[in-house]
């Protein structure tokens, strides 16, 4: 096997073993967070949570199919380290972008919902005998 083929199966391998164990993790630890954000209601907390690993994968392999390409020649192992690193550093960004986006949006969401369930504050009255 040459060297650019072996670059590109361990780049594939463990790009997709990244995205599928920060899904697994997202999606574990993310339920009890979801759970709020959607007041309580933890069978649309589950369906949103279930969609999100879904998109999650959907873009993550998405880009590790489009970030596939090595530009240059890969000529030794250090160059197929480097190529290697470049490329699994890409997705990492990516993974850890899409995190926080979708915190960023979630609690937005979380935020909103809060402030729909709190009363408003009665309006003070004002004396006009304070005002005369």
């Amino acid at each position: 096997m040459d060297l650019v083929v072996a670059t590109y199966a361990t780049y594939v391998t463990v790009s997709l073993a990244l995205t599928f164990w920060v899904a697994r993790t997202l999606h574990r630890t993310g339920a009890r967070f979801l759970v709020d954000v959607m007041n309580g209601d933890s069978d649309l907390a589950e369906v949103v949570n279930h969609l999100l690993v879904i998109g999650f994968w959907l873009v993550n392999a998405g880009f590790v199919a489009l970030a596939l390409r090595i530009s240059g020649p890969v000529v030794d192992g250090r160059a197929a380290i480097e190529e290697l690193a470049s490329k699994l550093g890409m997705v990492l960004l990516v993974l850890g972008g899409m995190h926080f986006a979708n915190l960023i949006a979630l609690n937005k969401i979380r935020r909103s919902r809060h402030q729909e369930k709190q009363d408003p504050v009665p309006p003070v009255p004002v004396a006009t005998a304070a005002l005369a």
